[in-house]
């Protein structure tokens, strides 16, 4: 069984510009996951900056709201909303409010930096 606490994984500034806390890696936890799983953060009056994945990515929002672009479309979103952002897609995420946007990010097949990159 593996059991990992949040408080415990380093909290740094992804290539998108947020705050983020990788849970769980199957680079790092070795349970043949196929996925990655990381909390993330944006600020009041933040965004993440235009980026994209090679991998499909969902999340899912715990906290707050805020406008999710995922290529030409762009959505208001709110805690408890789950977002499909396909593999490819430019995206980006904007916290137009003062109260701090907080969202589970999965990615599948895992995170790698080098699929990762700004647009």
């Amino acid at each position: 069984m593996l059991v990992k606490s949040l408080a415990q994984c380093p909290e740094i500034i992804a290539n998108d510009g947020c705050r983020l806390r990788e849970l769980l890696h199957p680079t790092h936890d070795a349970v043949g996951l196929s996925y990655s799983l990381a909390m993330a953060w944006v600020d009041g009056r933040g965004a993440t900056h235009p980026h994209v994945l090679a991998q499909t990515e969902v999340y899912f929002l715990i906290r707050g709201r805020g406008r999710m672009h995922i290529g030409d479309e762009v959505r208001e979103v709110t805690a408890g909303d789950a977002l499909v952002i396909p593999p490819g897609k430019p995206q980006w995420i904007e916290n137009p409010h003062d109260e701090v946007l907080e969202f589970a990010a999965i990615v599948s097949p895992p995170w790698q930096a080098v699929d990762d990159k700004r647009v």
